[in-house]
């Protein structure tokens, strides 16, 4: 199975059930399945299901999906914003837009429907500040401290261990807490690579190998006989690594918004954002993340941003 794609849905449910003639109904359902399918969490789909519910609303829930217009979504999108009587935040409003574009494309591109009308939507992203991320200098700070709390009167390799796992997979930060000993193979001829792994069926499209630095192996081998685990990698809460990071960071003299000063996700988005201003090819950065198309093009449109600003 290919990163980022999921088993298709059932044979009559699904995008093959569709034409262009059947209801907004029918094909919203077909989409939430598609959604499952792929691993979006519960919240997601009840958002984007009642975004089409209220699409289905206001044209109707039995209009063919061939005879949606950009017209007729840029007239809703009016009445959301005008005429519905109830707050559409920039957030929500960002959010319909996304769904409906989301949707359409997947019709679209499963040659349901002979054009896509949402794709001239203009996309009004929310006024949410940008994930915050390290700076070059901060991370060389970071990794200084750390290597020094390995190598100096500590000899504590668990946080430039976890530092270094962050910065170079992107990982999130469940699933660095479920990383077991044996997702770690360190001797694949391409490099050491560590196996994300899921337990839940329905995310397994998020399952991906991802290379790890051959230095780190040091690290890892004096942090096992320091910290002797069994199973996981990280037999502690994931409390415990936060603290570890603040600790770094208050160390660094790094000062963030986040209270921790350095927070798991905005390592996330740091090593995305490096991988992404080196270059690194699109659909390999989004597989290294674990994203499915719909949400690269949002994380896509912050890394943009994120690497334009000059340190």
């Amino acid at each position: 199975m290919t990163e980022g794609q999921g088993q298709p849905p059932p044979v009559g449910e699904g995008l093959s059930a569709l034409t262009a003639a059947s209801p907004l109904l029918k094909a919203a359902e077909a989409f939430k399945l598609y959604l499952r399918n792929e691993g979006f969490s519960d919240y997601t789909i009840r958002a984007f299901r009642s975004d089409l519910r209220l699409l289905g609303n206001y044209l109707g829930h039995e209009r063919p999906i061939g005879r949606i217009s950009t017209r007729d979504l840029n007239d809703f999108l009016h009445y959301l914003l005008h005429e519905r009587g109830i707050p559409c935040s920039p957030k929500s409003y960002a959010r319909r837009i996304t769904t409906l574009k989301a949707f359409f494309k997947w019709l679209h591109a499963g040659e349901v429907i002979p054009h896509d009308p949402a794709a001239a939507l203009i996309h009004h992203s929310a006024d949410a500040p940008l994930p915050e991320i390290l700076s070059d200098a901060q991370v060389r700070r970071a990794l200084a401290v750390t290597k020094e709390l390995w190598k100096g009167k500590k000899k504590d390799p668990r946080p430039h261990l976890l530092l270094m796992l962050l910065l170079h997979t992107a990982i999130k930060k469940s699933e660095c807490m479920s990383i077991r000993l044996e997702h770690i193979d360190r001797h694949s001829p391409d490099g050491p690579l560590v196996y994300i792994r899921y337990d839940n069926p329905a995310k397994k499209a998020k399952e991906r190998k991802l290379p790890l630095p051959r230095e780190i192996l040091p690290v890892l081998d004096d942090y096992l006989e320091r910290y002797k685990p069994r199973d996981l990698l990280f037999p502690c809460t994931a409390r415990n690594l936060e603290y570890v990071l603040a600790d770094v960071a208050t160390r660094a003299g790094i000062k963030k918004r986040s209270k921790e000063g350095i927070s798991f996700e905005m390592l996330r988005w740091t090593a995305a954002a490096r991988d992404y201003r080196a270059g690194m090819d699109e659909t390999l950065l989004r597989q290294k993340l674990g994203l499915s198309e719909i949400t690269w093009q949002e994380t896509r449109k912050k890394l943009e941003a994120l690497t334009a600003v000059k340190e």
